[in-house]
């Protein structure tokens, strides 16, 4: 019997930290059934971002895009030697070094898994095996390590093994028997928790490059395919190609020391949807095997995702071989390959959604211990001499005999007992494992439990200091919310002040605004009124000025008719005696006298009309000056000018009559003295008939244009009086009362504003209070005093009214526009 993992016996030095597994996405191009299926392309693999993003809502669509990140991506046209070079020739090194390493193809069926892993042949042959660029990674693997191992010019051995899940059975490919059916037992590797041993499992060494193509044509003929409607060389197993290598080291002691480094190729078989595929009767069943193993491998990624304590390994026979490679002691990597067409989207993204998993779990690699070459001898010494013993003991027949039915039972009871022991060895190496955490935890608990108890003292000490100044902020705070009640309870009395103040504010500035537009009623009265005013003073100028130019015509006139009858007494004078002469010269004076006296009065009268002219521009200007005086005069102005008038017309008749009285006199004296005087003058009567009755016609003619002067100065007195009437009662406007004019009252406000008493004061009564009663309620009415408003107003004197208002009551949040009518 043959141990498939030798070197997991041996004891391994732990790295100190642990290693996620590496995840690697590989996409293929289209193929030729997905081409006629009309599938478009759902994958954006940017190899440069490693991230893959998949389209589920539509072609060339960005919305509905789920995109994962890994550690490497490949895309449609990466090469196999793109794939090799980046995930598995680091890996050899590591393998050299000897570490234990797994690398498995994890996919849809049909998505490149054995193309990946195994490769192909081209057609010409042209290429060797590892130059092929069709080539996969097991042959370009091999072909490297030996290359390596040339290299260093040590002495090695290379042991290689293919291993086949086929239907949860184990069958060796690598057999030289030629039954292909026959089947292997697994067992737990005692030494090793994590390890299974395959009994009968073959494991050829490998010389040289060349014997590995053959190794691997022998494998890929036994292993079974079939061909399906998603994959024309559809794998129907699993199969892991191992690797183990056997190096020797001599020490500077010149000990010699063998050094293992173990690799696994896994090439799974490839999840399928039986409907899509095709699969009937025996393929199904193999489908279903299949799904039932990679659904384990699911679970069991998600367990170690999740750290459940109990991770099912033992449900599928692959993740029990796989069970180092997965949260142990391995370098793990995991090809993920899959499809681009959209008809595969759903497979897809359940690929990915497990190897964004897998991600997260971690391995905590381990270097296989270098044994000496005295150990090792040593083992297998052992083993040939307990293997000679049993031998001696079947020739000697020296031993138990049994029948073949009894050891067959004894071996079925025993191998149920392995496995009963398997599984109690594995639970107990969970509670070890859990039992190591924890006194880890346990360790790790007291450390922070003696920090954490120096870090309470020093908290408690701070506390102490903090309850101190808890205390002193507590006592601050009390008598900051004392003074804050007490600015409290004034703002509120200042506030209701406020409200009173701005009920009083906008009770006046309503009554402004009635007195603003009572006066701008005013201002067009009188503006008004001075337009008209001027107009009318235009108008009696020139009525005065036709006054004058008649009155002085009309003492022209009457200088003329005085010198006609002065010419006129002068030449009836010269044609009477001396007696005559003397009698008229008399009466002549007396003429002269009357004469010059009317004369006088006539310029008294026209000096008395010019100073009423005067007298009416004087108050035409006073009326122009002020519209109030000409409103209460100007009625008086009229009547006045009225009267000036008249009393002119009355003191032209007057003259008029009098002059008419006066000749009648003189013609009474002439007749008086007519019978003295008949002696005298009848030689002159004819000539002074004649004289008188010219004088007569020319005094009536003078009296007829007098009174059609007089006529016409009474009808322009009448037109002016008319002008005046019309520009008193049409002309001049009158402010009209409204009734909006605001009426004469009394605004009723508070006189007094509140002020809070000074802080210092405020804190000296509470801690007063508080020494008489500690619990006591303070009240803050008592230390709020009174201050008149004619005291505050020396504060806010020359401050707009606006800001008084926002001083008195700071919650208002609108200005009153008081800055009208300053």
């Amino acid at each position: 019997k043959l141990k498939m993992s030798m070197q997991n016996s041996y004891t391994s030095k732990r790295e100190e930290k642990g290693k996620n597994i590496q995840v690697v996405v590989r996409c293929r191009p289209f193929n030729v059934s997905e081409r006629k299926a009309n599938s478009h392309n759902v994958i954006d693999c940017e190899s440069v971002k490693k991230e893959v993003a998949v389209r589920t809502s539509g072609p060339g669509s960005e919305k509905g895009a789920k995109k994962y990140t890994f550690d490497m991506v490949f895309g449609p046209s990466a090469k196999q030697i793109d794939v090799y070079r980046s995930v598995v020739y680091p890996i050899l090194d590591e393998v050299i070094m000897g570490y234990n390493c797994t690398i498995f193809a994890y996919g849809q069926t049909g998505s490149g898994k054995t193309f990946t892993m195994e490769g192909e042949r081209s057609q010409n042959e042209q290429y060797t095996w590892e130059e092929d660029p069709l080539a996969g990674v097991i042959p370009r693997t091999l072909h490297q390590i030996f290359e390596k191992l040339a290299a260093q010019g040590t002495e090695f051995s290379v042991k290689v093994s293919l291993l086949e899940i086929y239907n949860e059975e184990l069958f060796d490919l690598l057999s030289p028997s030629p039954d292909v059916s026959e089947r292997l037992q697994m067992f737990d590797d005692p030494r090793n928790k994590r390890g299974v041993i395959i009994k009968g499992l073959e494991e050829i060494s490998v010389h040289n490059k060349d014997e590995v193509y053959q190794i691997l044509e022998r494998g890929a003929a036994k292993r079974r395919t079939a061909a399906t409607l998603m994959n024309a060389y559809s794998s129907r197993s699993h199969s892991v190609f191992s690797i183990t290598i056997h190096m020797k080291e001599t020490t500077l002691d010149g000990e010699e020391l063998v050094k293992i480094g173990k690799l696994n190729l896994v090439d799974l078989a490839g999840s399928e949807n039986i409907g899509r595929s095709g699969a009937v009767d025996k393929r199904a069943r193999e489908a279903g095997n299949i799904n039932q193993s990679l659904l384990t491998l699911g679970r069991v990624i998600t367990a170690l995702v999740e750290r459940t304590p109990h991770v099912p390994y033992r449900e599928s026979k692959l993740t029990r071989i796989l069970q180092d490679s997965l949260g142990g002691r391995t370098k793990t990597s995991i090809i993920a390959t899959i499809s681009p067409a959209s008809i595969n989207v759903e497979e897809t993204l359940s690929t990915l959604d497990y190897a964004c998993r897998a991600k997260n779990i971690m391995n905590k690699p381990e270097v296989n211990q270098k044994l000496t070459k005295k150990a090792l001898i040593k083992e297998y010494t052992e083993e040939i001499e307990r293997l000679k013993r049993d031998l001696a003991s079947a020739r000697e027949k020296n031993g138990v005999y049994i029948s073949a039915e009894s050891y067959e039972a004894m071996q079925s009871k025993l191998t149920v007992q392995e496995e009963f022991i398997s599984d109690y060895m594995e639970k107990i190496s969970v509670v070890e494992e859990e039992l190591k955490r924890v006194n880890e935890l346990f360790v790790d608990n007291k450390k922070e439990f003696e920090e954490c108890v120096t870090q309470l003292q020093n908290k408690e000490q701070v506390l102490q200091e903090t309850e101190k100044d808890l205390e002193i902020t507590k006592n601050k705070l009390a008598e900051e919310q004392f003074v804050l009640l007490a600015h409290v309870q004034t703002e509120e009395n200042l506030y209701d002040t406020a409200n009173e103040l701005l009920q009083s504010v906008q009770d006046s500035t309503k009554d402004v605004s009635g007195l603003h537009a009572k006066l701008d009623r005013k201002k067009t009265v009188e503006f008004h009124n001075c337009k008209v005013q001027e107009s009318f003073e235009k108008k009696m100028d020139d009525l005065f000025n036709e006054m004058q130019q008649k009155m002085d015509e009309h003492h022209v006139k009457q200088q003329g008719m005085l010198d006609i009858y002065t010419e006129s007494v002068v030449c009836l004078s010269s044609r009477q005696s001396a007696k005559a002469i003397e009698s008229t010269a008399s009466h002549q004076g007396k003429f002269i006298n009357s004469a010059e006296s009317y004369a006088n009065e006539i310029e008294q009268i026209f000096s008395d009309g010019l100073k009423t002219v005067d007298q009416s521009n004087v108050q035409c200007e006073k009326l122009s000056s002020s519209m109030q005086v000409l409103c209460q005069k100007s009625l008086h102005w009229c009547d006045s000018t009225s009267d000036v008038i008249e009393s002119f017309r009355q003191e032209q008749m007057s003259f008029l009559v009098n002059g008419k009285r006066r000749l009648q006199d003189f013609e009474q004296v002439r007749v008086h003295n007519q019978p003295c005087c008949i002696l005298e003058l009848k030689t002159h009567h004819e000539a002074e008939e004649s004289a008188l009755s010219s004088l007569f016609e020319q005094v009536n003619s003078d009296q007829g244009e007098m009174n059609l002067r007089v006529k016409k100065l009474s009808e322009q007195a009448q037109a002016g009086l008319k002008h005046v009437n019309c520009f008193l009662t049409e002309e001049l406007k009158e402010d009209v009362p409204t009734g909006t004019t605001p009426k004469r009252r009394d605004y009723s406000y508070s006189q007094v504003l509140q002020k809070t008493e000074p802080r210092d004061y405020l804190i000296d009564q509470f801690r007063k209070q508080q020494e008489e009663e500690p619990h006591i309620t303070f009240n803050t009415d008592v230390f709020v005093q009174e201050e008149s408003v004619s005291e505050q107003v020396n504060v806010i004197e020359n401050k707009p009214f606006y800001c008084v208002i926002a001083f008195l009551h700071k919650k208002t949040h609108y200005v009153l526009p008081f800055g009208v009518g300053e």
